[in-house]
Protein backbone atom coordinates (compact mmCIF):
# COMPACT_ATOMS: atom_id res chain seq x y z
CA UNK A 1 0.00 0.00 0.00
CA UNK A 2 2.77 2.43 0.92
CA UNK A 3 4.67 1.71 -2.29
CA UNK A 4 1.57 2.29 -4.43
CA UNK A 5 0.83 5.51 -2.56
CA UNK A 6 4.36 6.80 -3.12
CA UNK A 7 4.34 5.82 -6.80
CA UNK A 8 1.12 7.79 -7.30
CA UNK A 9 2.57 10.82 -5.52
CA UNK A 10 5.86 10.76 -7.43
CA UNK A 11 4.11 10.29 -10.79
CA UNK A 12 1.74 13.17 -10.09
CA UNK A 13 -1.33 10.91 -10.26
CA UNK A 14 -2.32 11.19 -6.60
CA UNK A 15 -5.39 13.27 -5.77
CA UNK A 16 -3.97 13.90 -2.29
CA UNK A 17 -1.96 17.06 -1.64
CA UNK A 18 0.45 15.03 0.50
CA UNK A 19 0.66 11.49 1.88
CA UNK A 20 -1.95 10.99 4.59
CA UNK A 21 0.61 9.68 7.14
CA UNK A 22 2.72 12.82 6.59
CA UNK A 23 -0.35 15.04 6.97
CA UNK A 24 -1.30 13.27 10.21
CA UNK A 25 2.25 13.55 11.58
CA UNK A 26 2.31 17.25 10.68
CA UNK A 27 -1.04 17.79 12.39
CA UNK A 28 0.07 15.92 15.52
CA UNK A 29 3.64 17.16 15.87
CA UNK A 30 3.61 20.48 13.98
CA UNK A 31 5.48 21.59 10.90
CA UNK A 32 8.35 23.19 12.82
CA UNK A 33 10.18 19.90 13.36
CA UNK A 34 12.87 19.02 10.78
CA UNK A 35 11.52 17.37 7.63
CA UNK A 36 13.59 14.16 8.01
CA UNK A 37 12.18 13.70 11.52
CA UNK A 38 8.66 14.42 10.29
CA UNK A 39 9.03 11.86 7.50
CA UNK A 40 10.44 9.29 9.93
CA UNK A 41 7.46 9.85 12.22
CA UNK A 42 5.05 9.56 9.28
CA UNK A 43 6.59 6.32 8.02
CA UNK A 44 6.77 4.93 11.56
CA UNK A 45 3.12 5.75 12.21
CA UNK A 46 2.01 4.23 8.91
CA UNK A 47 3.99 1.02 9.28
CA UNK A 48 3.14 0.86 12.97
CA UNK A 49 -0.62 0.98 12.67
CA UNK A 50 -0.48 -1.24 9.58
CA UNK A 51 1.44 -3.80 11.61
CA UNK A 52 -0.83 -3.49 14.64
CA UNK A 53 -3.97 -4.09 12.59
CA UNK A 54 -2.25 -6.97 10.78
CA UNK A 55 -1.46 -8.53 14.16
CA UNK A 56 -5.06 -7.97 15.30
CA UNK A 57 -6.33 -9.72 12.17
CA UNK A 58 -3.94 -12.63 12.71
CA UNK A 59 -5.00 -12.95 16.33
CA UNK A 60 -8.80 -12.72 16.08
CA UNK A 61 -9.68 -13.91 12.60
CA UNK A 62 -8.34 -17.47 12.46
CA UNK A 63 -8.27 -18.84 9.91
CA UNK A 64 -7.22 -15.67 8.10
CA UNK A 65 -8.58 -15.40 4.57
CA UNK A 66 -8.36 -12.87 1.78
CA UNK A 67 -12.01 -12.00 2.41
CA UNK A 68 -11.30 -11.22 6.07
CA UNK A 69 -8.33 -9.11 5.01
CA UNK A 70 -10.53 -7.19 2.58
CA UNK A 71 -13.11 -6.61 5.33
CA UNK A 72 -10.33 -5.23 7.54
CA UNK A 73 -9.17 -2.99 4.69
CA UNK A 74 -12.67 -1.59 4.16
CA UNK A 75 -13.10 -1.06 7.90
CA UNK A 76 -9.83 0.87 8.13
CA UNK A 77 -10.80 2.85 5.03
CA UNK A 78 -14.11 3.88 6.63
CA UNK A 79 -12.25 4.90 9.81
CA UNK A 80 -9.89 6.98 7.72
CA UNK A 81 -12.73 8.66 5.81
CA UNK A 82 -14.83 9.63 8.84
CA UNK A 83 -12.10 10.31 11.43
CA UNK A 84 -8.67 11.04 9.99
CA UNK A 85 -9.54 12.99 6.84
CA UNK A 86 -11.86 15.39 8.72
CA UNK A 87 -9.12 15.72 11.40
CA UNK A 88 -6.81 16.90 8.61
CA UNK A 89 -9.38 19.39 7.34
CA UNK A 90 -9.91 17.40 4.15
CA UNK A 91 -13.59 16.75 4.94
CA UNK A 92 -15.59 13.53 5.09
CA UNK A 93 -14.28 11.19 2.39
CA UNK A 94 -11.80 13.91 1.37
CA UNK A 95 -14.52 15.91 -0.35
CA UNK A 96 -13.10 19.26 0.80
CA UNK A 97 -10.27 18.56 -1.65
CA UNK A 98 -11.63 16.07 -4.21
CA UNK A 99 -13.90 13.00 -4.14
CA UNK A 100 -11.10 11.10 -5.91
CA UNK A 101 -9.40 10.74 -2.53
CA UNK A 102 -12.14 8.35 -1.38
CA UNK A 103 -11.74 6.10 -4.43
CA UNK A 104 -7.95 6.17 -4.38
CA UNK A 105 -7.70 5.36 -0.68
CA UNK A 106 -10.31 2.59 -1.02
CA UNK A 107 -8.17 0.90 -3.68
CA UNK A 108 -5.08 1.25 -1.48
CA UNK A 109 -6.88 -0.21 1.54
CA UNK A 110 -8.24 -3.11 -0.54
CA UNK A 111 -4.70 -3.87 -1.71
CA UNK A 112 -3.48 -3.75 1.91
CA UNK A 113 -6.30 -5.98 3.18
CA UNK A 114 -6.08 -8.43 0.28
CA UNK A 115 -2.33 -8.86 0.53
CA UNK A 116 -2.52 -9.14 4.31
CA UNK A 117 -5.27 -11.77 4.12
CA UNK A 118 -3.39 -13.70 1.45
CA UNK A 119 -0.07 -13.60 3.32
CA UNK A 120 -1.52 -14.50 6.72
CA UNK A 121 -3.76 -17.13 5.12
CA UNK A 122 -0.71 -18.81 3.63
CA UNK A 123 0.76 -19.07 7.13
CA UNK A 124 -2.45 -20.69 8.38
CA UNK A 125 -2.58 -23.30 5.63
CA UNK A 126 1.08 -24.31 6.06
CA UNK A 127 0.58 -24.60 9.83
CA UNK A 128 -2.49 -26.77 9.25
CA UNK A 129 -0.57 -29.04 6.87
CA UNK A 130 2.27 -29.40 9.38
CA UNK A 131 -0.21 -30.29 12.13
CA UNK A 132 -1.85 -32.96 9.97
CA UNK A 133 1.53 -34.38 8.95
CA UNK A 134 2.75 -34.42 12.56
CA UNK A 135 -0.44 -36.17 13.68
CA UNK A 136 0.06 -38.98 11.16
Amino acid sequence: MSVLMLLALVSGNSPMPQPVPKAIATQLFGSSIPKPMLMALAVGLHLGYGGVFGAVLARIARPVTIRKGLVLGVGLWILMQVAFLPFLGWGLFGTAITPKIAVTTLVLHLVYGGVLGWALGRDTSSTSRESVTAAN
